[in-house]
């Protein structure tokens, strides 16, 4: 079954439908619709997909706003408006800013740096968490670096420009591996006295204050942007979505995934110029979709947020820590970081970030500045 039957994809470019197929095409979406959501709900019982969830459609994951709609409705002349060779010309140059590759071990490493390792303020790290990537970053880096502080901000395995290896070849996509390859990359770029971590996200977010749990004599202070932090905070539709089985593997590979994830948490619409660079990955090849779905198949979400809940708490963490938190993110709302700070109020400082959304880092830079200028 082609995968455009499923989602419009960007492929369909290449091609002018007539009535009829158009037609056919939405016969077929929909016969696979009841398939998939009479499978979905038979599923519940089994703790996959529970069937008295209201917040989760399968096929809820779609948005209006132009930057994701200008990317998958097909033009009036398909021929003139280019197909994915094109797309992909016009954006590969995107998205590359203060960027370069790092091999750490056997993988290759897409990483950002401003300043330099004589800046007097220390280092700053900053992790990304799925399905987005480092570029969400580039301002907030570039005006630290611009009060004193070295900042290096790596696209995570598999995301982003970094390498994505195939499952089964190197690297699996668990938590432990993922610890270990970012182990490497800190020796290889030579951190090695303690420094700032800055985490936001999910999944591979996660990770990063999982990793900072392990390691709290390489962290100097961490500050976290909206991130799931209590045994209470919601999964989104799109991690569940790629927990269905062979549903997950049509949509791992929409290649406009990431700016929909983005839009979704956010009260923005992303600029063309930048939802080009969070598509650029999908639109290139399948790695990175197949990538984000074994994070997502191999992550234990319940035990990955009781980690982060129990380490953290008063008595377990006494590192400075700074919850800088986007009001506005719908998908983790502002009681989850009320909730976290008062389990450690001696160690942890939050600060509420007005008209930010679940990425105030690309949401309103400025504002997470002024909060990690003062912070850090």
């Amino acid at each position: 079954m082609p995968l455009s039957l499923l989602s419009p994809l960007p492929l369909l470019h290449s091609f002018s439908p007539t009535k009829s197929t158009v037609s056919r095409i939405r016969a077929t979406q929909s016969r696979l619709r009841l398939s998939v959501v009479k499978a979905t709900s038979e599923k519940g019982s089994s703790g996959n997909v529970p069937e008295d969830d209201p917040s989760f459609n399968p096929f809820g994951f779609v948005t209006d706003n132009p930057s994701s709609r200008s990317a998958i409705q097909l033009p009036e002349s398909p021929a003139e408006d280019g197909n994915v060779g094109q797309m992909l010309y016009r954006t590969e140059d995107k998205g590359r800013e203060f960027g370069s590759t790092i091999k750490a071990g056997k993988l290759r490493w897409f990483v950002r740096e401003t300043g330099s390792k004589e800046s007097r303020r220390g280092t700053v790290v900053f992790l990304h968490g799925a399905p987005t990537q480092s570029f969400s970053y580039r301002t907030v880096m570039s005006e630290m670096s611009e009060f004193g502080f070295h900042c290096y901000a790596p696209d995570w395995i598999g995301f982003g420009f970094s390498d994505k290896p195939q499952p089964g070849y190197g690297f699996n996509y668990t938590e432990k591996e993922y610890h270990e390859a970012f182990d490497k990359l800190l020796d290889t770029l030579e951190i090695k006295s303690p420094f700032f971590l800055v985490v936001q996200g999910f999944l591979v977010g996660s990770y990063g204050l999982t990793w900072a749990l392990k390691n709290p004599s390489k962290v100097e202070k961490i500050a976290i942007l909206n991130t799931p932090l209590t045994v209470s905070s919601p999964v989104p539709g799109l991690f569940k979505q790629l927990r269905i089985p062979l549903f997950g593997e049509f949509t791992c590979q929409n290649a406009i995934l990431a700016e929909r994830f983005i839009e979704g948490g956010s009260p923005y619409v992303l600029k063309n110029e930048k939802a080009d660079v969070y598509r650029l990955p999908y639109l290139s090849s399948g790695g990175p979709g197949f990538a984000l779905l074994e994070t997502a198949k191999k992550i234990n979400f319940g035990d990955t947020l009781g980690q982060i809940a129990n380490g953290f708490s008063s008595g377990s963490w006494d590192k400075p820590t700074l919850l800088a938190w986007g009001i506005v993110d719908k998908y983790l709302s502002q009681s989850i970081a009320e909730e976290f700070e008062k389990q450690n109020p001696q160690n942890v400082e939050l600060q509420l970030i007005e008209g930010a959304g679940h990425l105030p880092q690309e949401d309103w830079p400025e504002k997470v500045v002024a909060a990690l200028r003062s912070f850090f």
